[in-house]
């Protein structure tokens, strides 16, 4: 019986890396983790989601979607997720001639 690393079966269930769907799935594999990392931290600091929504005027619903699923949500709301979360955030954006670096 042949063995497969978990390289290969990506690579081949998802396609290589650099291809459209595969980009998409690391893309949704991120964001998700992003929300559950939000969710873990949440609970953490014993906060429930209308709680934490309040602390960022947002309502609890926002905050279910984020933590289920980040990518449709504005960097805008989740900095200030972040930021209530007491979260250490560091975003660097580099264009062929513009460059940022925001967080604290």
């Amino acid at each position: 019986m042949k063995t497969h690393t978990l390289e290969e079966v990506q690579d081949k269930l998802i396609g290589k890396i650099g291809t459209p769907d595969r980009n998409k799935f690391e893309y949704d594999l991120q964001m998700n983790l992003i929300g559950q990392a939000i969710k873990q931290t949440r609970q953490e600091r014993n906060l429930t989601q209308e709680e934490l929504g309040k602390l960022i005027g947002v309502q609890k619903a926002q905050i279910s979607r984020i933590e289920n699923n980040a990518s449709n949500v504005t960097i805008d709301t989740l900095l200030r997720v972040f930021s209530a979360l007491q979260a250490k955030v560091k975003l660097q954006v580099e264009l062929p001639h513009f460059q940022i670096n925001l967080g604290q």
